[in-house]
């Protein structure tokens, strides 16, 4: 498959070192509004092509497949001109704002057969799949900690008046949607949808959230999840069940899975990531659905963008925090 890129940022670097990895897509073209930028960077990844009209790249014969990586507040309308063109679409989490644009990309997928893919790597990584199958091990879910505090250098440009995308209402920033997407995407994969959501941000002077905690409830237990771009934590996030304690060191780059026993006290080490670039294994995933047409597979993941975005968004919305796409 053909590949490529909207976004010159360091996660876009990331993605296609972990292309190059997994031998799956063969990189050919950067887009950038800015024609150097544009072929600054495809040659230095190894492309040979570079765009500056989105809807040139769209009805290229020369791509299969795009990956997108540009500010949240621009997913919606970059996506549904690549899936207009009949491209195969990778879209950085969180994929768009709201649930009207999710079901009107969705609808344009299917018109056109291709695919669209929220990039969300944690839930495709062995060790996390590892999390999956043994969790029955925990007996009855009792209750749910799951954390991503991470302070942002960002955070010091916004203090001194410079308001950054991730910092942002136009561009759909904020702590859920940057960070919280991942500890969420955690809970529903394992849980499933919450019964009821509450979120309860602490909002900037702009209005956006710089951090919240986010309460999922669910059949005979509590998920908190706790997001932040404005505070540091290391703590670890935790599953608590009757007979033991599943944690995990990060949501978002899960390194390691221990377990604790309720009874004995004693905790082990289950599983260790063994990947530098844990983007891998999304990559070889949706390789594997477009090349095999794997529609039940697609419908499992299209079902957790779904779940994760209709909490996302009410979470958003009972607290005033609104975007320009909410009109849309």
């Amino acid at each position: 498959m053909k590949l490529a890129t909207i976004g010159t940022s360091k996660i876009t670097d990331s993605f296609l070192e972990a292309v190059k990895e997994t031998g799956r897509m063969t990189y050919e073209a950067a887009y950038s509004r800015v024609e150097e930028k544009a072929k600054s960077f495809s040659e230095r990844h190894g492309g040979k092509l570079w765009f500056t009209s989105i809807s040139e790249l769209a009805l290229s014969n020369e791509i299969d497949v795009v990956y997108v990586a540009t500010p949240n507040g621009l997913h919606f309308e970059q996506v549904k001109a690549l899936l207009a063109g009949g491209k195969h679409v990778i879209c950085e989490k969180p994929i768009f704002s709201t649930m009207n644009e999710l079901n009107q990309a969705f609808r344009l997928s299917e018109q056109h057969h291709v695919f669209l893919f929220e990039a969300i790597r944690n839930i495709q990584t062995p060790i996390f799949k590892r999390l999956k199958e043994e969790l029955l091990r925990a007996g009855k879910i009792r209750s749910a900690v799951l954390q991503l505090i991470q302070y942002s250098s960002r955070y010091d440009l916004f203090l001194q008046g410079h308001v950054t995308n991730i910092f942002s209402p136009e561009f759909a920033g904020g702590a859920l949607e940057d960070i919280g997407v991942y500890p969420l995407y955690v809970a529903v994969t394992l849980f499933g949808a919450p019964d009821d959501a509450a979120y309860y941000p602490v909002k900037l002077p702009n209005g956006i959230d710089g951090s919240g905690t986010l309460i999922l409830r669910y059949d005979g237990f509590v998920c908190t999840v706790l997001c932040s771009k404005i505070a540091h934590s290391d703590a670890p996030s935790e599953i608590h069940g009757e007979k033991g304690t599943f944690s995990i060191n990060n949501p978002s780059n899960i390194s390691g899975l221990y377990w604790t026993d309720a009874h004995s006290k004693e905790k082990k080490l289950i599983a260790e990531n063994i990947a530098d670039n844990d983007m891998i294994y999304e990559i070889a995933h949706f390789a594997d659905v477009i090349e095999n047409r794997d529609v039940e597979e697609y419908q499992r993941m299209k079902e957790l963008s779904r779940e994760v975005l209709r909490v996302m968004e009410k979470a958003r919305k009972q607290n005033g925090i609104l975007f320009p796409n909410d009109r849309v």
